[in-house]
């Protein structure tokens, strides 16, 4: 495929000229047979658990993680990263594929983007990928919101559990960033709707259905998963579980033929795990378990990315995935841009086309420590910067001393223009690494810690806070919870935009103090959620949202999406 052609294309139309092969082509590839191949169309495909099941006695593969400096909207890369490495390592000669997570519709049409990559570093089909891809998000949804209906249902013929409408804790979902429904009242215009309530809404991506759907390990882990969830209590201060309402099984219904993994392909035709997407800032920001452990039986490398900053999609990959999941991983790679290393040196959006080597230097303050962040979890890293056509040599240089520092190699990266070519020399980094033997993985707590102190280590030696605050009544909480569910790992909900809890902060604050909102548990999960400073489980749109450029052309093909 042709590269850097004078007139710049985007990435939908790079996407569109893509030569996919069909996906039995690219199964084949990681030894996938066509039978095991459950087909959506020519380019898409789920994976079977017969196949899968079969995988059980073969080694794995080594796993890479694609984290990133905290994020500004400048961009950083790890999608594209995550697909250029790949496709690098392939182009080297290992047998490499990637595990991404699957696009929310509520990004898409706001301000965030879609999650295929971008340039010559792309998952295809782009536009199924980022819309309705295999139906995994509506079943989802739709799972979530039956067990809603189940509830109010129960209630209404009689609430033989004993809820307390006040204490009723799960929401619906919808996978939109829609904020008139944070909060709502539910039950309304008489007798025959049920009774009047506070309800509200989140995003699907946060929904404790979507964490369990990327943490279970089979149908019958997922339905075990389901029945543990808590969804509200009695007058009594008494848990009632999905288990209690009989959802389980017609959950597990629609949730059967989403929980096999998707398989794609790169525009190298490359393989690609596409399966789940909790958000990282919300929830715990990986793709799911399933995804990834198949992919370590069927490749000699595998790279997958978590969500935002290392502070959070790394921290919640090693300190949740990784320890329910058994992952042992290999190396990680932190993106970083000049751009973004800009803003936070102080540099406004409009400044960042100017060279000022000053500025990055101040802004990898941010890269340092992230990158003094990943060594304690025993794992080597390597920096990837990903090059933009206005970086200077200086400033480029400016980041490779403060890796340096750390103690960390820093790789100029192009595979936006050049594909797996321009990552070449980061794969070479990166195989190095992971065949080192230098991984010594453990997670930054223990299991024993208490839910209140591991919510403070991970403020304090993540954060750089000087430790965290709640009232009294969510002191209370973790106090309630620490009895049955002290052993869980902790998800914190935080801002993406700063190592703090307040988005404002940019570089690497230090010294600041963590706020509390909420603490809720995802007994299902298997983790308790922090809730801190002002951070929404439902987004918003944005004054222009990219739904306002998202339309048809005249030949029906979607326009404005990217």
């Amino acid at each position: 495929m042709p590269k850097n052609d004078m007139t710049p294309k985007s990435d939908i139309e790079i996407a569109r000229a893509a030569d996919m092969l069909p996906i039995a082509e690219v199964g084949a590839k990681l030894g996938i047979p066509g039978e095991a191949l459950i087909q959506y169309g020519p380019h898409k495909g789920k994976v079977s658990f017969e196949f899968i099941d079969g995988l059980a006695g073969r080694p794995d593969g080594r796993l890479i993680l694609i984290t990133a400096i905290t994020p500004t909207p400048a961009g950083e890369g790890k999608t594209t990263t995550t697909v250029g490495l790949g496709d690098a390592l392939n182009r080297l000669g290992k047998r490499a594929t990637i595990c991404l997570r699957e696009p929310s519709l509520g990004p898409c049409f706001g301000v965030k983007g879609g999650a295929a990559g971008g340039g010559y570093a792309q998952v295809v089909p782009m536009e199924d990928i980022n819309l309705h891809f295999t139906g995994d998000f509506h079943a989802v949804g739709v799972a979530n919101n039956l067990l809603s209906a189940l509830i109010d249902n129960h209630i209404y013929w009689g609430n033989g559990l004993g809820f307390d409408l006040r204490r009723i804790s799960w929401r619906r979902v919808v996978d939109m960033n829609d904020r008139a429904l944070r909060s709502i009242t539910c039950g309304l215009g008489g007798v025959a709707n049920g009774f009047a309530r506070e309800d509200g809404f989140d995003i699907t991506v946060a929904s404790e259905v979507m964490a369990i759907f990327c943490l279970a390990t089979d149908l019958k882990d997922l339905e075990a998963r389901l029945g543990k969830i808590v969804v509200g209590q009695t007058r009594g201060r008494e848990p009632i579980h999905a288990r209690d309402l009989k959802a389980p099984g017609p959950m597990s219904v629609l949730l059967k033929d989403a929980l096999p993994p998707n398989l794609v392909q790169t525009l190298e035709n490359n393989p690609a795990f596409i399966h789940g997407g909790p958000f990282a800032n919300i929830a715990h920001g990986c793709n799911s378990v399933i995804a990834t452990t198949t992919a370590l039986k069927l490749a000699d490398y595998v790279v997958t990315e978590a969500g935002f900053g290392a502070d959070l999609g790394a921290e919640k990959f090693f300190d949740i995935k990784c320890r329910k999941a058994g992952l042992k991983p290999d190396a990680t790679v932190i993106v970083a841009t000049v751009r973004a290393l800009k803003m936070h040196g102080g540099v406004g959006k409009d400044e960042l086309g100017r060279e000022n080597v000053a500025a990055v230097t101040a802004g990898c303050a941010n890269l340092a420590r992230h990158l003094e962040n990943i060594k304690t979890f025993g794992v080597p890293v390597v920096v990837a910067i990903n090059r933009f056509i206005n970086d200077t040599e200086a400033e480029l240089e400016a980041i490779g001393a403060s890796a340096r520092e750390q103690g960390a190699a820093a790789v100029v990266c192009t595979h936006w223009a050049d594909g797996g070519a321009g990552t070449q020399e980061l794969a070479e980094q990166v195989i190095e690494l992971a065949e080192s033997g230098a991984a010594d993985f453990k997670p930054l707590y223990e299991d024993s810690l208490p839910l209140w102190d591991k919510a403070e280590r991970i403020a304090t030696r993540i954060y750089g806070a000087s430790g965290i605050d709640a009232d009294a009544r969510v002191r209370k909480t973790f106090d309630e919870l620490q009895g049955t569910y002290g052993h869980f790992p902790v998800c914190m909900a935080k801002t993406q935009y700063s190592l703090s809890a307040d988005p404002a902060l940019k570089g690497a604050p230090s010294g600041h103090v963590v706020p509390i909102r909420e603490v809720r548990v995802s007994a299902g999960a298997g983790f308790v959620v922090v809730v801190t400073g002002a951070v929404m489980t439902m987004p918003g749109l944005p004054r222009t949202p990219a739904a306002d450029t998202i339309r048809l052309d005249d030949q029906g093909r979607i326009e404005g999406l990217f």
